[in-house]
């Protein structure tokens, strides 16, 4: 004797090898001896044999009309054979009364299970009608799917898919039709979903792809601003100074310029003056919330999504030939010994009377000039003079805390792009790459006033009882990087007990949170904690700092990805097939005239130093991979930069080559039975 049972929904059949009072056991075709519940079994036979049954009965189910079914099943609950009764005649076979359950429990839109054993409901006729137009919808969108997936294996993009390509890509809805249709078209073809899809031209240029890709990820809405007007800030103490700013020319955020008072008098007061947008934007305000959703400047060649609408900007930019509203640092130093005396932070309007450029005075004002070995017949010498060596002071006190020299042993470079740039790049532009030498005197001078005011602002703040967002590194071994946090603590990198960015609000937002601290500060002195937009501990703090941290790695990384772009497009432009450059470590090397790191074949075993000339492979702009091999080895290793450098800059090759596309090729489904 023969039992046909319900394995958890799954018909199931066997030998019956004993029955007891409320159970069976029961040996499969397999072998497989199991022991059932009474309730369990469905039907008892004698022929035919347990797997010849459930093979008819799977096809007989399969021929058994639902609508039909449905329309003969009783109202209220009833067993199974008794519909098999009822749809094939008065004395069902056992194999029909086997099919009849097959049917009815595959049937789930059309009948309900009625508790244990072999009884049914059916459902109710609206549910079964909703039920049947979502398995038609389906029945459409399988057909719709495959469709797109011919269409794309063919070598065309749908255009519901070209519309999506970058949310297909790295965003998925993986229950999306489109989605779907990609997974289905790259098993079909065998290719990568980013091959199929650039075979089939829905990737217009691989810069296009890059600042989609961008766009997509860091600007779903666009990088437009509303319509928008700067407040005006009110009437403040004109500042007694003539301040000067040093940018490069295609500044137009100038949050900083610089003042020299009290030559040959024993003490000269040194300013920092920083524009100051805080006075008018108010936290919580239309302009705030603009600035907190972007977080800081975009900047790459040819192009930048600022932080800020232009208008606000240039109300606020620090613009030669005007007062400026500021905040301004005051220090004073023993003019001879260049030792601190005080210093004092104040609001007011500076007058700017000059807005220097680097590209047009880095040839003109020199070291020599400076320390009076040469001619000074520019603006400011006098002052100049001054602050140059001042920076060399102040980089000297630093470097004895940092416990080494910073090393500038490398140029860096600026991309131009012809034409002038009323909107964004197309990606074919001719572009030129130049060289400037790190740590000119003018940058000296800059770089160091803004840390002595970051590292005095962050200490001011943390004297006042204010919280602020600073920057720290706990040392200089490799591997150990710089954090974002709210605590004021020492900055290896930059030998200094703190540093707070302050020094950019018009373009970052850590800087503009920061200056509305330092603004209560001034205004209400001790009392500052109390009125100040941000208190100690507080959770709107940790989460502009949680958000300006990923975004600002987010547009760092996407400035590496499009300068690399730029300079493999400069090769190819310039038809460059051989390039010379130094070994890093484990076959990655530097080019020594471009700002490129990159593998090279053959270059494995040399050790870290050595000079190289490779030739280049393979370009792929898509991927942003530069392929080389070793042609000759010029010179062995020698010394160059710190170890920390190679991590950073093997770091930033993996991020700026890494293409993470979320298709996953696991996520198709079987198609549908025909």
């Amino acid at each position: 004797m023969f039992v046909m049972f319900d394995d958890s929904g799954k018909a199931q059949a066997g030998r019956i090898l004993s029955e007891a009072e409320s159970s069976l056991q029961v040996e499969l075709d397999s072998g497989k001896r199991v022991k059932i519940k009474g309730a369990q079994a469905l039907l008892q036979f004698e022929k035919p044999l347990p797997g010849e049954l459930l093979s008819t009965a799977q096809s007989l189910a399969a021929e058994m009309d639902l609508d039909l079914a449905w329309e003969f099943a009783p109202d209220g609950e009833f067993g199974f054979a008794d519909l098999a009764a009822d749809y094939f005649s008065d004395k069902p076979s056992v194999t029909e009364r086997a099919a009849a359950w097959l049917a009815l429990t595959g049937a789930p839109h059309y009948f309900r299970r009625a508790g244990k054993g072999g009884n049914f409901k059916k459902a109710p006729q609206e549910q079964v009608q909703a039920a049947l137009l979502a398995i038609e919808r389906k029945k459409q969108q399988q057909a719709q799917i495959e469709a797109w997936a011919s269409e794309l294996a063919e070598g065309r993009c749908p255009d519901a898919i070209t519309a999506q390509i970058y949310k297909l890509l790295f965003k998925p809805d993986k229950n999306g039709p489109e989605y779907k249709a990609l997974v289905q078209a790259a098993l079909l073809t065998k290719k990568a979903p980013l091959d199929l899809l650039t075979a089939a031209g829905a990737i217009g240029s691989p810069y296009q792809f890059h600042w989609q890709r961008f766009l997509f990820e860091q600007f779903p809405k666009g990088t437009g601003f509303p319509a928008l007007e700067a407040p005006a800030i009110g009437a403040l103490p004109r500042a007694t100074v003539a301040a000067f700013s040093i940018d490069d020319s295609s500044t137009t955020e100038i949050d900083d310029a610089l003042s020299v008072q009290g030559l040959g008098s024993g003490t000269v007061t040194f300013g920092i003056h920083i524009a100051a947008p805080a006075l008018a934007i108010q936290p919580e305000g239309a302009l705030d919330q603009i600035a907190r959703n972007r977080l800081s400047t975009v900047y790459m060649p040819g192009w930048k999504v600022t932080m800020l609408p232009d208008e606000v900007v240039q109300t606020y930019t620090l613009t030669e030939g005007r007062d400026c509203p500021a905040l301004s640092l005051y220090c004073q130093f023993n003019e001879s010994t260049l030792e601190l005396i005080g210093s004092e932070t104040r609001i007011e309007a500076v007058p700017i009377a000059a807005n220097l450029r680097h590209d047009k005075l880095d040839g003109v004002i020199t070291e020599a000039s400076l320390a009076g070995e040469a001619p000074a017949d520019y603006a400011f010498a006098a002052e100049l003079a001054f602050a140059h060596r001042l920076a060399r002071h102040l980089k000297l006190g630093r470097e004895q805390v940092r416990g080494k020299p910073e090393s500038f042993n490398r140029p860096d470079y600026s991309f131009k792009l012809e034409g002038e740039r009323l909107e964004p790049p197309r990606g074919d532009e001719t572009v030129w790459i130049g060289q400037r030498a790190r740590g000119t005197a003018l940058d000296l001078i800059v770089a160091e006033a803004m840390i002595l005011a970051n590292s005095r602002w962050g200490a001011w703040l943390a004297e006042m009882g204010l919280p602020g967002l600073y920057r720290s590194q706990a040392g200089l071994a490799p591997g150990i990087k710089v954090r974002m946090g709210i605590k004021p603590l020492p900055h290896a990198g930059m030998g200094v007990a703190c540093y707070a960015w302050c020094t950019s609000p018009l373009r970052r937002y850590v800087d503009l949170v920061n200056q509305w601290q330092l603004i209560a500060a001034v205004r209400h002195g001790q009392t500052a904690p109390l009125v100040a937009p941000f208190k100690p501990k507080d959770a709107n703090l940790f989460a502009i700092l949680s958000s300006f941290d990923a975004a600002y790695s987010a547009y760092n990384g996407f400035q590496t990805q499009i300068e690399r772009y730029w300079t493999l497009v400069y090769l190819q432009q310039q038809g460059l097939l051989e390039l010379t450059a130094s070994v890093m470590r484990d076959g990655l090397v530097r080019a020594d005239t471009l700002p490129l790191v990159f593998k090279a074949l053959g270059c494995e075993t040399l050790e870290r130093g050595s000079a190289v000339r490779v030739r280049i492979t393979g370009i792929d702009l898509l991927t942003l991979e530069l392929h080389a091999s070793l042609t000759e080895r010029l010179t062995a290793s020698a010394a160059e930069g710190d170890e920390s450098d190679t991590d950073d800059e093997e770091e930033s090759l993996q991020n700026a080559t890494s293409l993470t596309i979320a298709v996953d090729l696991s996520d198709a489904e079987a198609p549908p039975p025909p």
